[in-house]
């Protein structure tokens, strides 16, 4: 039976904490996913719904972008966390014109995330404009031609348009098309925010700025590094891929600050030793690494390697490899021949006998793959310490080959793919060609803003017009309290959602929010009939989704037609782009797309076929490198790591177990032990202690950058097992604690990981009690 959306919103004073959890999944995963689901879109929807979740012809999973096998599929091809996603976006909750005429921006402002996104989806068009306290229903036509008149009235540069990783690749294509057709390059895009400092690595280094492995590489390899990553909550179903990688003999060593459960034992549900609560055990070796000290750990390795090279010639490293395909390694070799042990034991926390160890295991495998996600990709030296992976990778040859590569784990599904599409900043010269040879247009050449720098420019006032396609800016990004009263000044914000959120309540003067189809939504108003979309998952496999489910409402529309009709309006009907012809017919995008980027073509017939498509990757493919000098580089990088000032600890920020990226799914961290509250954080007993604190003391918390501070309020110190010096908090709570410019150098992603903060007690009679 469904349940209807919550009354009352999170109550931090309810705060229960247990003992964390040492495996993950297990049948508590399967009840927890029907429940979510069932609560919101009843037992025949969920059903519907997840039964084509991640099949052949089916729906893509809305969550991460884990691929799937390209042999055979289970018949319950999704995670706890997916199956989460689904029940958000299937749900029969509405929000209709009669929830924003109950409720004025002034109470919404109140609410935090998991209230608003657990109304429901949005059924209706609304606005809300100068002088208005509620939003209210607007027709679309009416709708978009607010939009044409506001971009007419502006300037090119300061008009941005954001999207979220969701978008689909015709979406995505069809929108970068319109903000360059007006004639801007500000595309930001959550990709700035994640795995931005993976493509500044990978691209000067390897030549490609994706990952190099496929799935089945994952079950082939000898050795996986899994780094800076939680997979069990992140990307659940990683750990059934980690399983068969044992299964065939492989080891794994897992490094993180924290001691996630989904690093250490896996009860796979869909098999007996799951069932029983047995499981498998995944990690050989968990290093404990403190926050940011990863670049000190790859440097240490790769000084490791080359003195067992110099000990047993011909043991370790592919020197035929690097002859032919490399350059920089007598630079390299000479950066790695010493090593100062104390600094580097001190810097990681680590002894040298674990180094060594690791190392050894290295030295042993022939087949070795490194992956990471964002708790290497959101420090200051981010980008040299991604460069650190590549040099191990190439010193043993381990590209182009069974079960080896560089696996950047991407996040949101389709993130991958709205970059390849376009949507990005600094667009290369031939896309733009390409661009205007197919379409008639003249593209700007001038880079854009990304989203840090629009960060700024909201702050500055030079943004007149904000369009979102997807996503939470607001809540994402740094810097929040500065950002939130900048978007109220801005003159029109557009948000193309399924369902409220805290973006929505911190709008320009003028604000539109338009319901769109979600990934599980049947799209066949058409006069073509149905319609299907494609995606690109972390591995460059591009197949189609399609949903299935009656939307609850008939006044949503898909995203392609959205937009088509934002730029009509916009441009005018004789425009050189005949969007309205795309809308009616995705076939024709993705001719479009088959003519302006290579590795598409024939896009229409490749993607009906079983698996789709994999796009093409040069030093998987052929072991190639498409650098400036045609070769992969070996780099040097000065060591780094953060040391906080007196009296400061290093904060990174982290996700719920029923969390995705801003969505709360609910309030239970239970792999962690901590539930019914979200502002906390997690503290090693010795630090509190030393600090002046105890645990569940409350405290204000204060961040540290450049002389300036920031502050966030009202959080719960939990004593957990991290490492001294570090402390963990809730993403994005703690980001109020982000000044903008703490960024990764090269990349521009904001610092999450790297923030210095301090502590104030807070008296308990001082916490603000929510409406």
């Amino acid at each position: 039976m469904t349940r209807g959306a919550p009354i009352d919103d999170i109550n931090e004073d309810t705060l229960i904490v247990k003992k964390p959890e040492t495996h993950a999944a297990g049948i508590k995963a399967v009840v927890v996913a029907l429940d979510r689901g069932i609560a919101q879109a009843g037992v025949a929807r969920t059903a519907r719904s997840l039964l084509r979740l991640n099949q052949r012809d089916g729906t893509d999973c809305p969550g991460c972008a884990w691929p799937e096998s390209q042999g055979h599929r289970k018949t319950a091809e999704f995670c706890e966390n997916g199956a989460k996603a689904v029940a958000e976006e299937s749900t029969l909750r509405a929000v209709t014109p009669d929830f924003w005429a109950e409720h004025s921006i002034a109470e919404l402002e109140t609410k935090t995330e998991y209230w608003l996104g657990n109304q429901g989806r949005i059924t209706h068009p609304v606005v809300i404009r100068p002088g208005d306290t509620h939003y209210s229903q607007i027709s679309w036509d009416d709708a978009f031609e607010l939009i044409g008149e506001h971009i007419r009235a502006s300037v090119p540069d300061r008009t941005v348009f954001y999207t979220s990783g969701r978008t689909a690749n015709e979406s995505a294509f069809l929108y970068q098309l319109f903000a360059r057709s007006i004639g801007t390059n500000n595309l930001p895009d959550c990709s700035n925010m994640c795995h931005e400092s993976s493509g500044s690595a990978l691209n000067p280094t390897i030549g490609i700025g994706k990952g190099t492995v496929s799935l089945e590489d994952i079950h082939q390899a000898e050795l996986i590094f899994v780094v800076g990553q939680n997979p069990g909550t992140n990307h659940p179903r990683m750990l059934s891929a980690l399983a068969e990688c044992k299964d065939n003999g492989g080891k794994i060593v897992a490094v993180n600050p924290l001691p996630e459960a989904g690093l250490f034992n896996f009860r796979d549900p869909q098999t007996p030793a799951g069932v029983i609560g047995k499981g498998v055990d995944l990690a050989d070796e968990f290093l404990q690494i403190k926050v940011g000290a990863d670049l000190a750990l790859f440097q240490a390795l790769g000084h490791l390697l080359l003195e067992e090279e110099a000990r047993v010639p011909g043991s370790v490293v592919d020197h035929a490899f690097i002859a032919e395909n490399t350059d920089g390694i007598d630079a390299y070799r000479a950066a790695r021949k010493t090593i100062n042990w104390e600094e580097t034991e001190a810097a990681t926390g680590l002894s040298r006998l674990q180094i060594a160890t690791v190392a050894e295991m290295m030295v042993a495998s022939k087949a070795t793959i490194i992956c990471w996600a964002l708790g290497l990709t959101q420090q200051p030296h981010s980008v040299n310490t991604l460069k650190e992976i590549i040099n191990l990778l190439l010193l043993q040859g381990n590209f182009g080959k069974p079960g080896a590569g560089a696996c950047p784990v991407r996040g949101h599904s389709n993130v991958q793919g709205d970059r390849t599409m376009g949507v990005w900043e600094k667009p290369q010269e031939w896309m733009l060609a390409a661009l205007d040879k197919e379409f008639g247009i003249e593209a700007p050449r001038v880079h854009g803003l990304d989203s840090v720098d629009t960060v700024e420019a909201f702050e500055n006032d030079d943004v007149d017009v904000f369009v979102s396609m997807g996503g939470n800016f607001a809540l994402a990004c740094s810097d929040t309290v500065a950002l939130e009263a900048a978007m109220k000044r801005v003159g029109l914000t557009v948000h193309v959602s399924t369902k409220p959120n805290r973006s929505h309540v911190c709008h320009g003067q003028t604000s539109l929010i338009l319901p769109t189809l979600g990934r599980t939504d049947t799209d066949d108003k058409h006069p073509s009939g149905r319609q299907v979309l494609s995606v690109e998952d972390s591995m460059s496999v591009v197949r189609t989704t399609q949903g299935r489910l009656e939307p609850i409402s008939e006044h949503m529309l898909a995203e392609p037609v959205i937009i088509a009709r934002m730029a009509s309006a916009t441009l005018g009907e004789d425009h050189a782009v005949d969007w309205r012809a795309m809308a009616e017919d995705y076939d024709l995008i993705r001719d479009r797309i088959s003519r302006v980027l290579p590795g598409f073509e024939d896009f229409n017939k490749r993607l009906k076929t079983k698996n789709g498509f994999v796009l093409p990757n040069p030093p998987r493919d052929t072991r190639s490198f498409k650098t400036d000098i045609g070769l992969a580089r070996f780099t040097v990088s000065p060591l780094e790591y953060l040391t906080p000032p007196e009296g400061h600890l290093i904060l990174q920020t982290i996700r719920s177990h029923d969390q995705y990226n801003t969505t709360f799914y609910g309030l239970d961290d239970r792999y962690r032990g901590i539930s019914n509250g979200r502002r906390v954080i997690l503290i090693n007993a010795d630090d509190a202690v030393q600090m002046g604190f105890k645990d569940r003391d409350l405290v204000d918390v204060i961040s540290t950058f450049k002389g300036e501070e920031r502050r966030a309020d009202s959080f719960r110190l939990v004593v957990y097992p991290t490492p001294r010096g570090c402390a963990a908090a809730y993403f994005p709570e703690a980001n109020a604690l982000m000044h903008r410019e703490l960024v990764a150098r090269e990349s521009n992603t904001p610092g999450y990981k790297a923030m210095a903060v301090r502590f104030v007690a807070r008296a308990e009679e001082d916490v603000p009690q929510l409406s």
